[in-house]
């Protein structure tokens, strides 16, 4: 029987020939990932409740994102919380400040093709850029799992979205994305797979189909997945993972798909996405001239080390417009290194960057780049829900890298390809 790449990864974790969309199915869970709001201080005290363990500590990863940048008695405590639960627990796949959970996950080489994961937050899904598939849970589903290493799935159907062409220059997947957000909105693929293929998707760095990827969650979607090829495979041989048989993990060619959507990456200009939701999506000539006090590189979706390429290409020999903040949080410290090795760092501070630790910071507004009351900001996060990013009478727009530096240095939101021409 013809199947998706999804049905392929469910039906092996739930060990069954076949599944079909619709059908119901124990699988077993081959990683669990929570992070630090997630994590320990939740989840100790359920399993502590009901007299069990950690069914694997192998099989488990926690990373300490949320919090470790804030100083404050609640953050602190809530840090001291997750080393204790590491410590009792026995799970040695901690990591205390290493970058943002969905970058962290693949850089460290847990991910391989053909897996199934789940994790304690929504954009799990990032890690279907490297042909898993991972879905974000609750916490209650994710006691289950702790407890079991087992959870139950309804086999979703999956949407086809064929990304034809290639993107101009100034048009990165952001783009991409946020088309699709407004073209079938943010239930248009409610407990649906959408798997990315094309030739624009073959074009992309790993780290842009990231970026589909973890902003599926921003569609409804159950997860999102994209085939693995040559470039996925040798990314993560560089990550010291061997992923010999990534190939086999494919959709069959006549595999049934609920829908299929085509997207011409060619014709497609820069997108902005207003308040207050990522489907609020426009070419950037709509919102193009609207003022911003913020501009704001960050989070797992837009800091990862394409993402601060593009914003140094953009910047570079300029400056930060006056009365506009420009703030840089790189998504992990691996990619902070390698920016500041390729002098990206020094680009975005010469042109009057401020670089802000690594964490969530900021998208989940906390830290020095909190808007406050009336402020205005362009982000290259996934979300800009009220109150998100911080007061809730400010206003949050979303955008790809290029347009957040291109705004940054003009002190309104602004088209990246004028810079760049």
């Amino acid at each position: 029987m013809s199947r998706t790449l999804s049905e392929k990864i469910i039906a092996r974790a739930a060990g069954r020939e076949s599944v079909r969309p619709g059908e119901i199915v124990t699988c077993k869970v081959d990683l669990a990932m929570m992070h630090d709001l997630s994590g320990p201080q939740r989840q100790g005290p359920r399993l502590d409740a009901i007299g069990v363990d950690v069914w694997d500590p192998e099989r488990v990863v926690i990373i300490k994102d949320h919090f470790v940048t804030e100083s404050d008695a609640d953050s602190l405590r809530i840090q001291e919380i997750t080393r204790e639960c590491v410590h009792e627990k026995g799970i040695r796949r901690f990591h205390d400040n290493d970058g943002i959970c969905h970058v962290v996950l693949p850089e460290a080489g847990y991910l391989r093709p053909g897996m199934f994961l789940v994790g304690g937050d929504s954009h799990s899904p990032t890690a279907g850029a490297f042909g898993c598939f991972m879905i974000g849970i609750g916490a209650t589903d994710l006691a289950g799992v702790l407890a079991t290493g087992e959870i139950w799935v309804r086999v979703p159907q999956t949407i086809k979205v064929d990304v034809t062409q290639a993107l101009r220059p100034g048009v990165a997947a952001k783009d991409v994305i946020l088309s699709l957000c407004h073209r079938i909105g943010i239930n248009g693929a409610n407990y649906q797979v959408v798997e990315f293929t094309g030739s624009a998707v073959r074009a992309m760095a790993v780290d842009e189909r990231m970026v589909l990827t973890n902003m599926s969650a921003e569609l409804g979607a159950k997860t999102a997945m994209i085939a693995p090829d040559d470039k996925c495979l040798a990314w993560l041989r560089g990550a010291g993972v061997d992923a010999a048989d990534g190939n086999t993990w494919q959709s069959d060619a006549d595999a049934v798909y609920a829908e299929s959507l085509e997207i011409d990456a060619f014709e497609l200009s820069p997108q902005v996405a207003g308040p207050h939701s990522p489907e609020n999506a426009l070419p950037v000539d709509a919102h193009a001239g609207t003022p911003v006090d913020q501009a704001y590189l960050g989070a797992c979706t837009g800091a990862k080390l394409d993402d601060l390429r593009m914003a140094a290409e953009i910047v570079k020999g300029l400056k930060v417009a006056k009365g506009t903040r420009f703030y840089v949080a790189p998504s992990s410290y691996k990619i902070r290194n390698q920016a500041s090795a390729e002098g990206i760092l020094e680009v975005l501070e010469s042109a009057g960057a401020t670089l802000l630790p690594t964490g969530c910071g900021a998208c989940i507004g906390l830290g020095p780049a909190r808007l406050g009351a009336a402020e205005v900001g362009i982000s290259s996060t996934s979300r800009n829900f009220r109150g998100r990013m911080g007061h809730p009478d400010s206003r949050t727009y979303l955008g790809s890298a290029y347009t957040v530096a291109a705004s940054a240095v003009i002190g309104a939101i602004s088209d990246p390809r004028e810079l760049l021409a």
